[in-house]
């Protein structure tokens, strides 16, 4: 016990800054293994725990060949990383950027109004099956789509919404991003949803509101050409079969969550 008894005697002595420290690290870790957890990353992430291991094993071991290979490779398995998995990364920092403390800086969500509007035009679309795709942005900004589209910056009324989706319409083809309760954009280009569980009976629309709402936390409200079906996708997933008074429903709720801080996660289901 005099070798332990020493050690203490000797260690520096510890502030609250250095336990302070401590605990932001294991947060960080914590919540890095949450987001990571059922994902690939994680095969990756015990990959990369066991080649460091392989380095401090080699050089305890004198192994100068492996320890070589090691801190040789490791630079460029950083970039390999960045490219490999540029959309888990995309999807972390999202994450973040939905913590309580930037609720502070968040814009006024769309009133009652606006959701009436969205849900007249959804279902006055569906009974004259014409296809729509309308995304509602909420805390993370779509201004890189916006842009991408045709500006409007007009209010958010069901006429406008029905007449940009008319076949004969220029706008029809493409998405309307809508910021609080205004329109911003109009045939906007979304990118498509690559996730093998989707359903093969589901087409470009409701693929392309899946593949935006897989990267972040907009809602989109997708309307069925073809059957006249209404749905809602939020993050990456998407609700079928929507009546008026359910798409209302889920619309304030979801609207409602941005002001008092809940984020509302929609239901798994892929089946048409």
């Amino acid at each position: 016990m005099e070798w332990l008894t020493e050690f203490l005697r000797q260690r520096p002595a510890i502030s609250w800054w250095d336990l302070l420290d401590i605990a932001l690290v294991s947060i960080l870790i914590y919540e890095l293994l949450l987001l990571i957890r059922g994902t690939r990353a994680m095969q990756m992430a015990l990959s990369g725990g066991f080649l460091i291991g392989l380095f401090f094993v080699s050089e305890w071991l004198n192994l100068e060949t492996v320890n070589w290979v090691i801190r040789n490779l490791a630079t460029y398995v950083v970039f390999a990383i960045i490219v490999l998995f540029q959309a888990d990364i995309r999807r972390a920092l999202a994450h973040f950027g939905r913590a309580q403390f930037f609720k502070y800086f968040e814009r006024s969500s769309s009133d009652d109004e606006t959701v009436e509007e969205l849900v007249v035009a959804a279902t006055t679309l569906a009974a004259r099956h014409i296809g729509a795709i309308i995304v509602i942005e909420r805390q993370i900004g779509l201004r890189n789509y916006i842009e991408g589209g045709i500006p409007l910056d007009a209010t958010v009324t069901y006429d406008l919404l029905t007449s940009i989706f008319q076949p004969a319409s220029p706008l029809h083809d493409g998405a309307v991003i809508v910021q609080g309760n205004r329109i911003a954009a109009a045939a906007c280009f979304l990118p498509l949803s690559v996730n093998p569980r989707v359903s093969r009976e589901l087409g470009t629309r409701h693929r392309a509101a899946l593949g935006l709402t897989e990267e972040n936390d907009a809602v989109a409200i997708v309307v069925s050409e073809e059957t006249g079906i209404i749905s809602l996708a939020l993050d990456g997933n998407i609700e079928r079969s929507m009546t008026p008074e359910q798409l209302r429903e889920r619309l304030k709720a979801l609207v409602l969550s941005r002001r008092s801080g809940v984020r509302t996660t929609g239901a798994r289901s892929y089946d048409v």
